[in-house]
């Protein structure tokens, strides 16, 4: 392991343990600010297709804003995980069309649309643990939206790049490595911050 490398682990197990100490009524009350707080981002109001995921346990929650873009008729692309860590991807139609899936996961049932379905997207939210002043992200470490990045890269699509976290994971300084994107806003319970891209 790098000395990025450890740091990014220290990073993350300190935010997942800050996460797990967090009450159900904070989650609750957090999922509906991010909620309202992305619903009136731009970028989410004029895009016709957005790229999201379902949040489970103390994530930051997605579920509401899931619904609602639904029921603002944006087509929701979300991600099925693969065996080599990949994602392809499905659309949302709705909670009783989730199912259960590895890690904890819940997929949609449908289709499959193949991986490069997300370049479609003009909105990606991107799970992470932290974002810090420049726009890194600290994802898990499992390196699936690394690969969802360079596929649009790779592919021209350039959609904004959202992130949804709790107001105290905007953080000074995450570890980058030369393959690491910055995105373009963080949305917390508090407000939205974006940043200037190089």
């Amino acid at each position: 392991m790098g000395k990025s490398d450890v740091a990014k682990a220290d990073l993350r197990r300190t935010l997942l343990d800050r996460r797990a100490a967090l009450s159900a009524p904070a989650v609750q009350g957090a999922q509906e600010a991010l909620g309202g707080r992305a619903l009136d981002l731009p970028e989410l109001t004029d895009a016709g297709t957005v790229a999201a995921y379902v949040s489970v346990g103390r994530e930051p929650g997605t579920r509401a804003l899931l619904e609602a873009l639904r029921g603002r008729g944006v087509r929701v692309l979300l991600p099925v995980l693969l065996p080599d860590n990949d994602l392809d991807w499905g659309v949302y139609r709705g909670p009783e069309h989730l199912v259960r899936a590895g890690r904890g996961l819940l997929e949609p049932d449908g289709p499959r649309l193949g991986l490069e379905a997300v370049t479609e997207a003009r909105a990606v939210l991107l799970p992470g643990l932290a974002v810090d002043g420049r726009g890194m992200r600290l994802g898990r470490g499992g390196g699936s939206y690394d690969r969802v990045l360079a596929r649009l890269e790779r592919a021209g699509a350039t959609p904004a790049l959202v992130v949804l976290l709790y107001d105290d994971e905007v953080v000074a300084r995450v570890p980058e490595e030369p393959h690491d994107h910055p995105v373009h806003a963080v949305v917390t319970p508090g407000g939205v911050r974006r940043f200037a891209m190089p």
